[in-house]
């Protein structure tokens, strides 16, 4: 049977959901504008960043009072932290789409570095981890988490390359180098929004699995189906976090 208060943990979990939606809508907007050189689209992204702050306020208040009010049993409990925890993550995200967005205005002032191929494919990888981290969310699927993790690596491989390539834009061309400045912040912001979701992945495990991966790095590297095996719902341990 139900507790009766089931319909209070789905529309926590439908705002989480929504944040997530919107904190993905807010990134790939950021890069849109960066590429289409639309500044108008990217100050509509700065003018957004409210929204999900307050989602991110509305959520905390909610889980506060739900595990203030309800006895949450543990795997109840284990949601409404990991759905704290992810709300901070996706808020965050949201943080790096507007300052994309403030370096895309500042850039359209000035004629285009280079062609942007190497951004656009990071900020595409990020992104889809950002979604796969929040499918997780709904059909508790750990091992799809677990993917998403070791797909960081693809995001500061690509990183570490544009911050060579502009570096040595910067030492052949002084000219260049507030402009490669710029894009430099930008694919760090990039690289922030996929460890954002390799955060969020690495709850999913823990709210599906009740195991804690955060800084396990051969985890990430091997994948073993030891990283998965958890405790059991009912087991004390659940309400760590």
């Amino acid at each position: 049977m139900k507790r009766f208060f089931d319909s209070e943990l789905e529309l926590f979990r439908s705002k989480l959901i929504l944040m997530g939606e919107s904190s993905v809508r807010q990134a790939r907007d950021a890069m849109k504008s960066l590429v289409e050189g639309d500044v108008s689209l990217a100050q509509r992204v700065i003018a957004a960043d409210d929204e999900l702050d307050r989602l991110e306020i509305e959520i905390d208040d909610e889980a506060v009072r739900y595990m203030t009010l309800r006895s949450p049993v543990a795997t109840e409990l284990r949601l409404v932290i990991v759905g704290m925890k992810a709300s901070h993550d996706l808020e965050r995200v949201g943080d790096e789409a507007t300052n994309i967005a403030k370096r895309v205005v500042r850039l359209a002032a000035e004629p285009q570095l280079k062609p942007y191929v190497d951004l656009p494919r990071m900020a595409g990888i990020a992104l889809e981890m950002l979604r796969d981290a929040l499918d997780c969310f709904l059909d508790g699927d750990a091992e799809k988490a677990l993917a998403v993790c070791r797909r960081d690596a693809e995001v500061d491989a690509i990183n570490h390359q544009l911050y060579r390539e502009l570096t040595s834009f910067m030492i052949e061309k002084p000219g260049t180098i507030s402009r490669a400045l710029e894009l430099m912040f930008i694919s760090k912001s990039i690289e922030r929004i996929a460890d954002h979701a390799t955060n969020i992945a690495e709850e999913m495990v823990y709210l599906v699995r009740g195991k804690d991966i955060r800084h396990t790095d051969e985890v990430k590297r091997s994948g073993g189906a030891a990283a998965l095996a958890g405790p059991s719902d009912a087991a004390g341990s659940d309400t760590r976090r």
